[in-house]
């Protein structure tokens, strides 16, 4: 009876909506489960949990390394916990390149956040994916806001030019910066100052407190530069410490003025259908992957063109368009 339970979607959502954590962890694990036998019961799932979702203002945090974003979620998650809200976090893990499992562990790097009831996280393993988000993490997103969580926090593996994936799928970007300035400041790419909404200077403390300020103005000075990404919200460049809490509440202050001047002009709704398209177009394109690969009658051409595009025979551009020839018309000869 236990095992038919824990495979039956009706029974998963309705624990889901009822709060039941071990049901929202089981959940995720069948939405980012990559075995073919899980598809049916994952998507139907989250057929019957997608009504549910969509309320909650869901951040995507990045940042330099050392800059301390898991310590900040923490402090952040804490505060926000305080004022009224259930926080999610879901916190994107590198990979370990044998078992592609997640190692640096957030659940113990968020010890005390991970104490609360009013708090969820859950660490993936990035894998191989572009961006430092899991392909399945709109999916969790989805399936934690359904459990009741309006505040989701997405934590990536860094910062770089691929880190602005996680922007495409969140309400507003956060970077995450250490006191510096000078050299750091030339070290951060372009595109990802153009993709953030709130740029936070952290471990604004002790010593550290005068340079962190002088970052901050560097910082002020370098985004005056940049075309904005908004025309009803200008960027603030502040400073916190998640070590001492200081500059958190600020923060959220923040996030709740932004979530109220994009949802007044319509751009949150709008950069929500946005992604809504990008995520169908993102999914049938790993669908017909998948598919391609898993093809018996595909899998011997399949063998044989990556062979000639590893030998230098075949253009990597050709050898893909022949694939998708053959895979469609599976009964035409080739030209």
């Amino acid at each position: 009876m236990g095992a038919r339970r824990e495979s039956d979607p009706q029974d998963l959502a309705d624990r889901v909506q009822a709060g039941d954590r071990r049901a929202l962890a089981r959940a995720i694990t069948l939405v980012e489960s990559s075995r073919r036998e899980d598809q049916p019961a994952a998507n139907r799932l989250l057929e019957l949990l997608a009504p549910h979702a969509g309320r909650s203002i869901r951040i995507g945090i990045t940042g330099v390394p050392g800059a301390g974003k898991s310590s900040f979620i923490e402090a952040l998650g804490n505060h926000v916990i305080g004022q009224g809200h259930q926080v999610a976090v879901l916190a994107v893990d590198p990979s370990s390149s044998i078992s592609g499992g997640s190692i640096l562990g957030d659940k113990t790097r968020m010890e005390n956040l991970g104490r609360r009831p009013e708090a969820f996280i859950r660490p993936s393993p990035a894998g191989r994916t572009l961006g430092g988000v899991t392909r399945h993490t709109r999916e969790a997103m989805l399936v934690c806001e359904a459990a009741g969580f309006d505040v989701v926090l997405v934590e990536t593996v860094g910062v770089g030019q691929s880190e602005t994936a996680v922007a495409e799928m969140t309400d507003m970007f956060v970077l995450l910066l250490l006191p510096g300035g000078g050299d750091e400041l030339q070290g951060i790419k372009r595109g990802i100052m153009e993709r953030a909404d709130l740029i936070l200077v952290n471990k604004c403390d002790g010593a550290m407190q005068a340079a962190a300020a002088r970052s901050a103005a560097d910082y002020r000075h370098a985004l005056r530069l940049l075309q904005p990404r908004s025309t009803h919200w200008q960027v603030p460049v502040q400073t916190c410490s998640a070590h001492e809490g200081t500059g958190i509440a600020a923060a959220w202050e923040a996030i709740g003025r932004f979530r109220a001047a994009l949802t007044a002009s319509g751009e949150l709704a709008a950069g929500r259908a946005t992604q809504a398209r990008a995520w169908l177009w993102s999914e049938m394109a790993e669908n017909l992957i998948d598919s391609l690969r898993e093809n018996r009658a595909m899998q011997e051409r399949v063998a044989a063109i990556e062979a000639a595009v590893a030998a230098g025979s075949a253009a990597p551009r050709v050898a893909a368009a022949e694939l998708v020839r053959i895979f469609l018309n599976p009964g035409k000869a080739g030209p």
